[in-house]
């Protein structure tokens, strides 16, 4: 692997000018926050960098030690040891210098429907839901469902939550697309397997700053929340609907009692489509041929096959096949394939350095 050393001089130059703009006692607080958020993007590359060159370094003194020396024995197998442990250093480097999704270390809208298949379908869609629940805290991140519109038989024809911690949206953002599943469902009398599949939506939570939302695009309807409930449903108009004019997004809310928690929530979810939307259109201006390895991330696109009469689960963008279905729908066993989409991104990223 070729590394582009000019490129990584001048990352240690600027973070090295960096530490020592942030040393200057008279630097306004607003610019020392700035300038050690740009610090704290290189530190990772310059360390990398760092340990690369430490084995470099000790590579080439050991090499300078001549056959006739005492140490000579010891230093040909610290050589093969570096020989191995170079590639991986380099490796690493590689990585660290890759262009990041800015979208990667921010929370998640996490939105799962039921496709063609009824009410199969929905029950679907209701596993889906359960398994991200159960992934999301075996890594400690936050569940929050934001609507939820539940079928007859116990799963859903459209859940939205927001999925909130660190690098969330790294690790889920490849789970967008068509999901399909194989069994024989509980209505089934006759034993026959039957298709079903539900979309996911992976959505990088939007901020405050990243859309400005102008009141006057906004139209507001309340109305009486249906379904599950108890007493309250259909005794207050506590359900909201929010309609941004301007391009026609619309997003409704009625999980809550409150008509304000409700209101809270569609503004949430309004903004993360609405940044969603731009992301798209600015990825799409940039090169209208985009598509990563693992998939364009298009939710038409069908990623993943659950397999129950086989206990199979296989992803399609990466021809990986696991006979670990009852794992990984119950959430932990999800790690290994989120952590094989990652790697076979890293790698065509990689690739496309040259």
């Amino acid at each position: 692997m070729k590394l582009p050393l000019d490129r990584i001089a001048q990352i240690e130059r600027r973070h090295a000018q960096l530490a020592h703009d942030m040393g200057n006692p008279a630097l306004p607080a607003e610019q020392f926050v700035a300038l050690s958020k740009d610090y704290a993007e290189l530190t990772p590359v310059v360390e990398a960098a760092q340990a690369w060159r430490a084995l470099i370094a000790e590579r080439d003194e050991l090499a300078a030690i001549p056959a006739g020396d005492e140490m000579y024995g010891i230093a040909q197998e610290e050589l093969a040891s570096i020989a191995e442990r170079l590639p991986a250093a380099e490796r690493e480097l590689a990585l660290k210098l890759l262009p990041r999704d800015a979208a990667d270390e921010r929370s998640t809208v996490l939105e799962i429907r039921a496709g063609t298949g009824g009410d199969e379908a929905a029950l679907f869609a209701g596993d889906l839901a359960r398994m991200y629940e159960r992934y999301a805290a075996t890594h400690g991140w936050r569940w929050d469902i934001l609507s939820a519109n539940p079928s007859d038989l116990g799963g859903f024809k459209e859940i939205i939550a927001s999925v909130s911690g660190a690098g969330v949206f790294a690790r889920l953002k490849f789970e967008s697309g068509v999901h399909r599943v194989q069994r024989v469902p509980v209505t089934e009398a006759g034993g026959r397997i039957h298709t079903s599949a539900a979309t996911v939506a992976v959505l990088p939570e939007a901020e405050d700053v990243d859309i400005a939302i102008d009141e006057k695009d906004l139209r507001i309807d309340v109305y009486r929340s249906s379904g599950a409930g108890g007493q309250h449903v259909n005794t207050t108009d506590s359900a909201v609907r929010i309609t941004h004019v301007p391009t026609g997004v619309v997003v409704a809310v009625q999980d809550e009692r409150s008509q304000h928690k409700n209101k809270a929530k569609a503004m949430k979810l309004l903004r993360t489509r609405l940044f969603d939307a731009e992301r798209e259109r600015l990825a799409s201006s940039r090169s209208a041929d985009r598509r990563a390895m693992v998939g364009s991330g298009d939710r038409s696109e069908r990623i993943r096959t659950y397999n129950f009469p086989q206990g199979r689960v296989t992803d399609h963008r990466i021809n990986l096949t696991l006979h670990r279905l009852p794992e990984i729908l119950e959430g932990p066993g999800l790690d290994e394939l989120v952590s094989a989409l990652i790697a076979e991104d890293e790698a065509a990223r990689l690739a496309s350095l040259g």
